[in-house]
């Protein structure tokens, strides 16, 4: 299960994204926000991130317009690796050296087609080990 989560200014492109991974067969648990009414961001981060710190999801997908405030919250959350990318190439990157459990996104910043390809690598994306498994473990240090 996949948990997802926006702010207003994010939260036409969790729809389209919640249908998108739907339609693949893909559960999603929604975090909210659930409509286009001014709401804080922090919020939705931090249930989204919780989800997959808990173990009820196995990754999570956060949305602001910018991507930054959000990705910022749920990095608040212990065990959260939310990444912010706004190509497929960083998503993909970021599973493979960073194992990041969290993506996050810009509605402003990538569009519907952008977006869906960055989830599908994103989700698809195996975590490489190796010598990156020592800087993770760095990284999930500082957080002790």
């Amino acid at each position: 299960m996949i948990s997802i989560g926006s702010d207003h200014g994010g939260y036409r492109l969790k729809e389209h994204i919640k249908a998108y991974l739907t339609a693949k067969g893909i559960e999603v648990l929604d975090c909210g926000c659930d409509s286009l009414d001014s709401c804080d961001y922090p919020v939705y981060g931090k249930a989204a991130a919780e989800a997959v710190a808990n173990g009820t999801c196995e990754k999570g997908i956060v949305i602001c317009t910018t991507g930054i405030g959000i990705s910022i919250s749920a990095n608040k959350v212990k065990g959260i690796r939310c990444a912010l990318c706004a190509d497929s190439f960083s998503a993909e990157m970021t599973r493979r050296h960073n194992d990041a459990n969290m993506l996050a996104m810009g509605a402003g910043i990538v569009g519907t087609n952008l977006a869906e390809r960055m989830v599908d690598v994103f989700l698809s994306t195996e975590f490489e080990g190796g010598r990156h498994e020592r800087r993770v473990n760095l990284m999930m240090e500082i957080e002790k």
